[in-house]
């Protein structure tokens, strides 16, 4: 149907411009002067194209909106607008003291974190505990030998004091018995009248002078020998107790001995199973020391303005002295493209806020510096939507440039965007075209005029689309006989192009058909 009435529109103009052509022709019967020849044309076999137009703007093939991520002074520019760049090269640069001064905060912080590590990783902390322990294992042996021996001393002493106080008893039992002896012999026992002493006495030996000094000296050896005893018991009552004091010490020590070994092997376990951790822990906070500096670094870089690809300057909005704000504008792509659709910048957020629209004045809109690709270009224009359902990739495209009337390019459209664009409140379609060659008088964000070839058919009879009008609901044209007899013929057409219709019947080729007549 959308054929049909698209043919339908075109008979419709072809049949006003034959209806000009009668009015023409009147008047000049009225005037009197002498008729001009008509213009005809011949049916003949050849393509007929047809498609749809719309106006839009030749771009750079590649576009990129370029600015600092964090505003400041500029300090320096390096090129200015039409320069030719190179990937990587400096365009400009802005006040970095503040950033530098950052960075080396951040070196300076990551040393200190980095030397912690150094530390914690050959620290003798670990080798320490477990020698502590080894030494606390040989205060623990010591202890214990010093308190066997100390012991076995005392047994030993005990065993003398016990062999002594034998000894000495057995001599006070000797020295009992010696005087019990000498007082018989010294007439101790006289006086007491028994019998039984009597028997003795008259068994015993001769009796002696009490105050034969035999008699004292047995009584004195008596009293010493109960002097010894006396000394040997406590003797060994003293070797008794030192033991078992001793043996307390000796558990003491032994218990501290064995309560520092356990210290000492808790503190070996527990840097032995800290270590690893407090390495790792380390680890992460120099890590993050890393990420800081690497940031601080990657700032300081931004502060250099450098260009990502080559291409050429196309705006710059900044001059050295002046204060610039971070780089936030967005670029409106065209469909398939890498390349921003002409005249469409995005606001800033600022300027969203307070009711800015599209198009900003200056070149570049709110971007510091723009770069295209200005050795290739393609064509980006908006489409009505009836149009835009009848193109298609790689259909062929004919650009005619406004501001170069003998130019006129071929190229293949690239890609239809999938959603429309409200423009001036008519929802359109961006189609991309990529142009065929190239001439240095194009220039990006010139006016152009494309025609998409939607339907090209060859090898048929056509007609002049200029001949052609609607009478009686059907096509028609004027047949200019040989001998200058003209007729209407009305005929089927096909497909209808902007110069050629195609004919499905009704003339054959070679008849000569009028034409509008030139103004």
């Amino acid at each position: 149907m959308d054929g049909r009435h698209a043919r339908t529109g075109q008979l419709r103009r072809a049949a006003q411009a034959a209806a000009a052509v009668v009015v023409a022709l009147t008047v000049v019967g009225c005037t009197g002067e002498e008729p001009s020849a008509p213009r005809t044309a011949a049916v003949t076999r050849g393509s007929v194209t047809t498609g749809v137009s719309a106006s839009g703007s030749m771009s750079a093939i590649s576009q990129q909106n370029l600015g600092f991520r964090y505003g400041g002074q500029l300090t320096n520019v390096f090129v200015k607008v039409g320069d030719r760049v190179e990937a990587g090269q400096v365009l400009a640069t802005l006040d970095d003291f503040f950033l530098r001064q950052v960075l080396a905060e951040r070196q300076g912080q990551l040393r200190s974190q980095q030397a912690v590590l150094d530390r914690l990783i050959n620290s003798p902390v670990v080798e320490g505990a477990q020698d502590a322990v080894s030494q606390a294992e040989e205060i623990l042996d010591a202890t214990r030998r010093q308190a066997k021996a100390v012991l076995n001393a005392d047994e030993v002493a005990i065993d003398n004091a016990e062999r002594q106080l034998a000894t000495d008893r057995e001599a006070h039992e000797e020295a009992e018995d010696r005087l019990e002896r000498d007082r018989e012999a010294c007439g101790d026992s006289a006086g007491d009248g028994s019998e039984d002493d009597e028997d003795s006495s008259e068994a015993s030996l001769p009796v002696l002078d009490p105050t034969d000094p035999a008699c004292s000296a047995a009584e004195a050896a008596v009293t010493a020998a109960e002097q010894k005893v006396t000394a040997s018991e406590n003797t060994l009552d003293s070797a008794v107790e030192k033991r078992d004091v001793d043996k307390a010490n000796g558990d003491i020590a032994i218990a501290n001995a064995e309560q520092a070994l356990v210290s000492a092997r808790n503190s070996a376990n527990s840097e032995e199973s800290d270590r690893p951790f407090d390495i790792e822990q380390q680890r992460g906070v120099v890590v993050t020391a890393q990420a800081a500096l690497a940031a601080a670094q990657r700032d300081l870089d931004d502060a250099t303005l450098r260009a990502p690809v080559a291409g050429t300057v196309s705006a710059l909005n900044g001059a050295v002295g002046e204060y610039l704000t971070p780089s936030n504008g967005t670029s409106a792509l065209a469909p398939g493209s890498g390349a921003a659709i002409p005249g469409v910048e995005s606001p800033s957020a600022a300027q969203a806020a307070m009711g800015a629209v599209a198009n900003p004045a200056r070149p570049g809109g709110t971007q510091f510096l723009v770069l295209d690709d200005i050795d290739a270009f393609q064509v980006v224009a908006p489409f009505n939507e009836s149009d835009a359902a009848r193109i298609a990739a790689n259909q062929k495209a004919n650009v005619s440039v406004d501001a170069i009337p003998d130019l006129t390019l071929t190229g293949t459209v690239l890609a239809v965007a999938p959603s429309g664009t409200a423009v001036s409140g008519v929802v359109n379609f961006y189609v991309t075209m990529i142009i065929s060659g190239n001439d240095p008088r194009l220039k990006d964000g010139q006016t152009v005029r494309a025609t998409v070839v939607t339907e090209e058919i060859g090898d048929v009879l056509t007609v002049p689309s200029a001949a052609v009008r609607q009478e009686d609901g059907r096509a028609t044209v004027t047949v200019v006989e040989p001998g200058g007899a003209q007729k209407p013929v009305p005929f089927d057409p096909g497909v209808v192009g902007p110069d050629r219709t195609q004919v499905i019947s009704g003339l054959r080729e070679g008849q000569q058909v009028l034409l509008p007549a030139a103004r």
